[in-house]
């Protein structure tokens, strides 16, 4: 008896102390795990960590540690990880109004769209928790999209007829040309000079009146030569930028000066001209049907997600690296995006 209450002080100087030394762990652990992974945002009553950052931010990183060294890349990743932490922090807030308005996205709905994005040759981890997860998260966003904006956005014909005065160059068809031409090619990288004069002497006997298609039987080296140089019909934008700036003011039958190209000099004819047409508004209706519908969508989009944001509790709780080099940290969300 006297041996066991003589010791009994000892027994629980021993207890206490381990207890502390649990506690010291504990707290060191602690320390450890928040070095490791730390909360980089609030959102109402979620959570953003630095290890979801990460994650989200790495393709893009790799890419830019391709492209970028030194200052330049820490930029760019800085910009990236607000960028980043702003998609995030709104696809956050977006989950939660889906929870709220009770949207929901099943199993097997995520299955049926990962086999029709392997179908489609993505190549998909379906046994990746997080890859499965971040594809019911962009299915309930649709969802919730569908529902709250999609669904409320009418496009009328007043709409569609302003939009096609608006943007007429979009249904605008391509200019037309029948073009001949007589070319001279570049016979080695030093005798550019050369064809310059060839190309000279050309133009000077046509307006001594020899006629385009027989000195393009006598000189020109392009493949049309036989056929006197006729090219045929061309469009707008099939054609050398260069030779379709030297044509863009030529007259029915008007010759250009020598363009200089690549592979040798031209000397164009303009033989046809069609001008710019537009296709008519009833061909085009129901394009325009879906491009106002994009529009007006997107602008209810904006506004609803603002609307959103203004309503939620955002807050970003951590600083930039003063050194201004690329770490595991993040640059701020700018101020209007914390709200108090």
């Amino acid at each position: 008896m006297m041996d066991r209450s003589t010791n009994t002080p000892h027994r629980r100087c021993l207890l206490v102390t381990t207890c502390v030394f649990t506690v010291f762990l504990g707290f060191s652990s602690l320390e450890a795990a928040q070095v490791e992974d730390r909360i980089v945002a609030v959102v109402n009553s979620d959570l953003i960590m630095m290890s979801e950052m990460k994650r989200e931010l790495a393709p893009e990183r790799d890419r830019l540690k391709k492209l970028h060294r030194g200052q330049e890349l820490a930029r760019r990743i800085k910009i990236a990880e607000s960028m980043a932490l702003t998609t995030m922090i709104e696809r956050k807030i977006q989950l939660q109004e889906a929870k709220a308005r009770g949207v929901e996205v099943s199993d097997q709905e995520v299955k049926q769209t990962i086999k029709q994005m392997k179908l489609q040759g993505e190549k998909i981890d379906d046994t990746d928790a997080w890859t499965f997860k971040n594809i019911r998260d962009q299915l309930t966003l649709l969802r919730l999209v569908d529902r709250e904006v999609r669904s409320g956005v009418m496009v009328v014909d007043t709409d569609m007829r302003r939009y096609y005065q608006e943007h007429r160059d979009r249904f605008a068809l391509p200019e037309e040309y029948t073009l001949s031409q007589i070319f001279l090619e570049r016979r080695s990288s030093d005798d550019g000079a050369a064809a310059k004069a060839r190309a000279r002497e050309i133009i000077a006997m046509l307006k001594q009146g020899e006629t385009f298609e027989d000195l393009a039987l006598r000189y020109s080296e392009g493949p049309n030569a036989s056929r006197g140089g006729a090219l045929g019909l061309v469009r707008q934008g099939e054609l050398l930028p260069a030779i379709e700036r030297a044509i863009a003011n030529l007259e029915l039958g008007g010759i250009s000066d020598p363009i200089d190209a690549p592979e040798g000099i031209h000397i164009v004819r303009v033989e046809e001209k069609q001008p710019k047409q537009f296709r008519p508004y009833e061909a085009v209706k129901t394009e325009i049907q879906g491009l106002v519908f994009q529009q007006k969508s997107e602008d209810v989009f904006q506004a609803w997600l603002a609307n959103l944001k203004n309503k939620a509790f955002i807050e970003v709780k951590f600083e930039p690296a003063a050194s201004g080099q690329p770490t595991g940290g993040l640059s701020p969300l700018p101020s209007p995006m914390k709200k108090e």
